[in-house]
C-alpha cells in the first residue's frame, strides 16, 4: 500500500460507505495522514475483519493530521439520488476537516469537483492508498455503529447483522412488515 500520491501536497483520502444499502444513511470520511507516521495494517475496509477495523479507528483518529465523517440521511438520498448523495457526503466530510488539503484522493471513478481543490479518482483506491483506506474504515465503522443503534428500534430487519444491505432476510422483513422511516423509498425492494 502506498502512503501518498504526491510528496509535496497535503492529501486527503475520501471514501464512502452504504451506497448499496436499502436503509440508513450514506456516510463519507476524509482523512489527512501524516506522511512521516504511517499506520501499519491499513487496508480497504472490506478486506479487514470487523475486529481489525474497530481496532484501527482510534489509531487513525490519533495519528491523522485531520479527519472528518459526514452523514447524508435516507430522505436526502431519495431527494437527490444515491450518487449525488455520496458526492454531497464527501464534500461535507472535506468541509469538516480542520486542515485544508490541496489534493483529494477519491476512491472510485467519479466525483463532483470540490471548489478550489484538485482531485484524483482512483479505482480501488482504498486498497492502494493509506489515506483512502483510513477514510474507508472511518466511514464504514461510523455507519455500522449507526445501523446497530437503530436496530434496537426495528430489530425485525436485522440491521445489526446486515447493516441495511439487501440480504434475503432484510428483503423478507420488508415484505412482511413494510418499510420504516430509515428505508430509502426510491430503492427497489
Amino acid at each position: 500500500m502506498i502512503l501518498f500520491f504526491s510528496p509535496d501536497k497535503i492529501e486527503a483520502g475520501c471514501d464512502e460507505a452504504g451506497r448499496g444499502c436499502l436503509a440508513g444513511p450514506v456516510v463519507a470520511s476524509a482523512v489527512i495522514l501524516d506522511k512521516n507516521n504511517p499506520i501499519p495494517g491499513l487496508n480497504d475496509s472490506k478486506q479487514l475483519s470487523a475486529k481489525k477495523r474497530k481496532e484501527l479507528v482510534p489509531i487513525i483518529k490519533r495519528k491523522a493530521l485531520a479527519y472528518s465523517v459526514a452523514f447524508i440521511d435516507q430522505n436526502r438520498i431519495d431527494e437527490i439520488n444515491i450518487l449525488n448523495a455520496s458526492f454531497e457526503a464527501m464534500h461535507k466530510a472535506i468541509e469538516g476537516l480542520n486542515k485544508k488539503p490541496n489534493l483529494l484522493l477519491i476512491d472510485g471513478n467519479r466525483f463532483k469537483e470540490y471548489p478550489e481543490i484538485e482531485h484524483k479518482c482512483i479505482v480501488k483506491g482504498d486498497a492502494k492508498f493509506q489515506s483512502i483506506a483510513a477514510a474507508s474504515i472511518l466511514a464504514k465503522e461510523a455507519r455500522d455503529d449507526f445501523m446497530k443503534e437503530i436496530d434496537e428500534e426495528f430489530p425485525q430487519y436485522e440491521w445489526k447483522k446486515n447493516m441495511g444491505y439487501p440480504t434475503k432476510k432484510h428483503k423478507l422483513a420488508l415484505h412482511k412488515y413494510g418499510d420504516t422511516k430509515y428505508h430509502r423509498k426510491t430503492f427497489k425492494y
